[in-house]
């Protein structure tokens, strides 16, 4: 099946590759988030979240942003973990600031990029991309904390907060607290992956229908070359642990411009998106989309202003 207008050239069997490829590569990712959800609901204290946190709200937001070293998951499987550390008492600011820095300050990530920018300014890259991550997720953890978790939250989320979430009864086997974990993990897998499927396909259909070659052209212009690597980011949806690799690819775009894929991309997705929606109300995600946009393509703007040896 073929159809093409201009820019526009869909073909069925490319969309069906690069739909599968998304699927199998977010797949696994997505399953072990939603298993992680799992442990944590039923092994994790719901006190310990508020003991190993600092009271002031800030700091609060500022450790946040490292959870991502304890608990590794990339975007992929990070929402059914967000949700599930929200309901056991994670402030929504930490749950926010967590889910953006996650998927960069992921050890594996870090190695990734080491890897694939080897021979171009690896360390420089991989150092901005830990820091720019780290510091837009906190921005944006501090910003959620003005405003309240009903304008953020999805209803039943909002409900869930408020309840007992205990399950570690010493009286109960470890069979059962295992069947539990497992119940929940996939309840929160089959919530969540709807989401993701339907990500992966819209990011598949402008991967294989847009003519990418209208992209190249941009590369000269180093604001725009930041902005249409960004929304190359998002369209194509490539986990943050392999994304590393393409962006070294693509040689004639500006070090800032590819610094603004590696970032931009695992906060903001298209299956991110629809992942996100499974958590948090439409009119966040819009502001949030909007607000990174802006400020790491402002950010990576000002960083190729300066002469860093790039």
């Amino acid at each position: 099946m073929l159809a093409s207008i201009g820019w526009f050239h869909f073909s069925l069997p490319d969309f069906q590759y690069a739909f599968l490829s998304i699927l199998l590569e977010g797949m696994p990712f997505l399953l072990g988030g939603a298993i992680l959800s799992g442990i944590l609901e039923e092994f994790l204290p719901q006190s310990l979240m508020t003991r190993l946190l600092p009271r002031n709200p800030r700091m609060a937001v500022i450790a946040s942003g490292f959870l991502g070293l304890i608990f590794p998951v990339c975007e992929c499987g990070i929402v059914p973990v967000v949700r599930r550390l929200m309901r056991k008492g994670l402030p929504v600011s930490c749950g926010v600031t967590y889910m953006l820095s996650a998927p960069i300050v992921n050890p594996l990530v870090i190695l990734s990029t080491l890897a694939a920018f080897r021979g171009q300014a690896a360390i420089e890259m991989t150092c901005l991309r830990f820091l720019l991550g780290l510091s837009v997720a906190i921005l944006a953890g501090w910003v959620v904390t003005y405003f309240s978790p009903a304008s953020i939250l999805r209803n039943e989320l909002i409900q869930e907060q408020g309840e007992d979430h205990e399950h570690g009864d010493p009286s109960r086997s470890m069979l059962d607290r295992l069947q539990n974990a497992a119940e929940v993990a996939i309840r929160d897998f089959l919530d969540v992956s709807v989401y993701f499927v339907i990500g992966a396909g819209a990011a598949a259909c402008f991967t294989t229908a847009v003519n990418q070659e209208i992209i190249l052209p941009l590369a000269s212009s180093p604001v725009l070359s930041i902005a249409s690597l960004m929304g190359l980011a998002s369209v194509l949806s490539v986990c943050s642990t392999t994304d590393a690799f393409i962006a070294a690819t693509l040689t004639t775009f500006p070090m800032a411009a590819k610094l603004a894929f590696l970032v931009f991309g695992p906060m903001l997705d298209f299956k991110l998106l629809f992942l996100y929606g499974a958590a948090f109300s439409k009119r966040f995600i819009i502001s949030l989309a909007i607000g990174l946009f802006f400020v790491i393509g402002i950010l990576c703007w000002r960083l190729g202003t300066l002469n860093l040896g790039w």
